[in-house]
């Protein structure tokens, strides 16, 4: 195996299942749902058990599958799962669990259009789910958006180092356009799995230390708020430590849209289209979207005329974006649905006409 950087041309699901292999995940567990079976498949093919002792198993189910994750992190290991989003709202319950329970793991969401099985085209419309706990419970994930095939690799060891840094999922919000174009990337070198045991793993009563008990339930009222509490000061430090985003051309602009994964490319050309046509347009392309980039946001809404928020969905992120503005400008939102990818002339029509509205 190479201990350099290797250069493919590969789907964005295929360099998920590559990337998670080089990084030196322990075991993956999944279930087949278009448009990410490949994952499952790459990995099934690529039997990495012989080479680097990774598990891979295909799951009666995703509620098995995400169980099954909830077990390997509890004993410590780097542990992973995919779907697409009605695979994800069955992981649901295990997640809440998981983030409960403050495991690491890495969950990969390649989203199709919805509600219900809707459509296996591409979508943004998991955002609400990924971003606000689609699960019970007060708590969140980190989530983090690709934008092409050699984010969607990188982000798998990204991924991997904030769950265990802050013992809490993470997950990679992508969708099905990402999932299924194919570009080069570069993949880097192999890792061996870390044979370092977490204290806090269950594997058993040590000569050093008593047994370990990982559970999310707290009977007692006051106990449980106190945990909430430990949660929400933990997410805080995630807030202020790991926002993450990109700008194009925001350094002059009066009109700034918004928009991450397959919308953040089709905005790239928007602004390129827009500022050819002599208007002064910047894109900010969140790359966390927990924690959201609220203060870039609100840092730009004090200079910037408007705000347009892109997204392949009926207006989700707008939520996030309005709340950063504060009423300071006006934000609006543009969306295609049901698999539709947004064109880019559409976004640079519907900013004309709300600015010469």
């Amino acid at each position: 195996m190479t201990q350099e950087k290797e250069l493919r041309l590969m789907k964005g699901n295929e360099a998920v299942a590559e990337a998670a292999i080089r990084a030196g995940a322990d075991g993956y567990f999944g279930y087949p749902i278009t448009p990410q079976s490949e994952i499952l498949e790459y990995l099934m093919a690529a039997k990495p058990y012989e080479t680097t002792g990774m598990v891979v198993l295909q799951a009666e189910s995703e509620v098995a599958a995400i169980n099954m994750v909830y077990g390997g992190a509890g004993c410590g290991k780097k542990v992973m799962t995919t779907s697409s989003s009605p695979g994800i709202s069955l992981k649901q319950e295990g997640i809440s669990y998981i983030a409960g329970a403050e495991l690491p793991c890495l969950i990969v969401n390649v989203v199709r259009g919805g509600p219900g099985l809707g459509t296996i085209q591409p979508a943004q419309s998991d955002y609400f789910q990924a971003v606000k706990g689609g699960g019970h419970g007060d708590y969140h994930l980190i989530v983090l958006a690709p934008a092409s095939v050699q984010e969607m690799a990188d982000f798998v060891g990204l991924g991997f180092d904030l769950a265990f840094k802050y013992r809490n999922p993470v997950m990679i919000l992508s969708d099905g356009a990402i999932g299924q174009m194919m570009e080069k990337v570069w993949l880097g070198p192999y890792k061996e799995r870390s044979k370092d045991v977490p204290d806090w793993a269950t594997t058993g009563k040590t000569p050093d230390r008593e047994r370990n008990i990982i559970t999310s339930l707290h009977l007692d009222s006051f106990s449980e708020e106190r945990f909430n509490q430990k949660l929400i000061k933990k997410y805080e430090e995630i807030k202020s430590k790991e926002v993450r985003f990109e700008e194009f051309n925001c350094e002059d602009a009066d009109y700034v849209l918004v928009a991450y994964g397959t919308s953040a490319r089709v905005c790239q050309k928007s602004v390129q289209m827009a500022r050819a046509e002599g208007l002064k347009v910047g894109l900010l392309r969140p790359v966390t979207l927990f924690p959201f980039p609220s203060k870039r946001i609100s840092e730009l809404s004090t200079r910037a005329k408007m705000i347009l928020s892109v997204e392949m969905s009926s207006g989700q992120m707008v939520e996030d974006v309005l709340l950063a503005v504060n009423g300071k400008i006006p934000v609006y939102h543009y969306g295609r649905m049901g698999g539709i990818v947004t064109a880019p002339d559409e976004v640079v029509d519907f900013l004309k006409s709300k600015i010469g509205g």
